[in-house]
């Protein structure tokens, strides 16, 4: 079997983070280990509390994972501060690690800030280079960016200025209104759109995590990179039209609907 290691934050309402990733990868064939980077108090309404591993920790958590199941991808989430930043960087580099997808979480759905300046700083010099591909939203693209986003063509001019910069795919996700369900790859100097059906569910707490989670998983599996992202989509569009609905917030997904459907 297959494996893939998520480094990211524990979810306790489990609809995003570490419990978003997990769900996924297992659903998606591949057996999933995790590194966490912090617990959060939180629910489909927002984020309450942050309580941050150390350095330290998080260091021992992936030298446990590849001293021992080495894993085929890993998917990196939530890293809040650059100490954890820098942490990740020197241990996915010193174990070589491969197919690396970033999924640079600053900003959660609810709005709570998730990560320091200084952290998204650091992240852009020392970890997105490591990456295969990164996920970012449009907010998150802005950021890396610098640039203003409020058309396709921005999407374009903006992931294939990240990509340059930062010698890395960019997957650029569409919706917050710009482009809705469709998403941008920059690779290698090409651009490729992958279009999806918009899908009438107000309940999107952890897409992002669960796209992340579903290209680690199909990049470990020996997918190409178009291959991972659009069986990844797929992934993301039945778990949305299962129209799960929990919560009094936006609602998470249902990471299982293969199972539901089935029964």
């Amino acid at each position: 079997m297959k494996t893939a290691l998520s480094i990211a934050g524990s979810d306790s309402s489990g609809g995003a983070g570490i419990q978003a990733d997990m769900k996924t990868m297992t659903m998606n064939g591949v057996y999933a280990m995790t590194a966490i980077t912090a617990l959060t108090a939180q629910n489909t309404t927002g984020v309450s509390g942050i309580y941050q591993v150390t350095p330290e920790f998080l260091g021992q958590q992936i030298d446990a994972i590849f001293q021992d199941i080495r894993p085929d991808a890993v998917k990196i989430g939530m890293v809040s501060s650059p100490a954890l930043v820098e942490v990740i960087a020197q241990r996915l580099k010193a174990y070589k690690a491969e197919n690396i997808v970033v999924d640079p979480v600053m900003v959660a759905t609810s709005g709570s800030v998730l990560s320091e300046d200084a952290a998204v700083s650091l992240m852009k010099e020392i970890l997105l280079p490591l990456a295969t591909v990164i996920t970012p939203n449009i907010p998150e693209t802005e950021i890396l960016s610098g640039m203003k986003i409020s058309s396709p063509e921005d999407m374009e001019r903006a992931a294939k200025f990240i990509g340059d910069k930062f010698h890395c795919a960019v997957l650029c996700k569409g919706g917050h209104r710009i482009n809705d369900a469709n998403d941008l790859l920059y690779e290698d100097g090409e651009i490729t759109w992958f279009t999806g059906k918009h899908i009438d569910n107000p309940n999107t707490h952890g897409t992002g995590c669960t796209l992340s989670s579903a290209i680690a998983a199909n990049l470990a599996k020996g997918s190409d990179l178009k291959g991972a992202i659009e069986q990844a989509k797929a992934y993301i569009s039945g778990a949305l039209e299962s129209m799960l609905d929990l919560g009094k917030g936006s609602g998470p997904l249902n990471h299982a609907f293969m199972l539901c459907d089935s029964e």
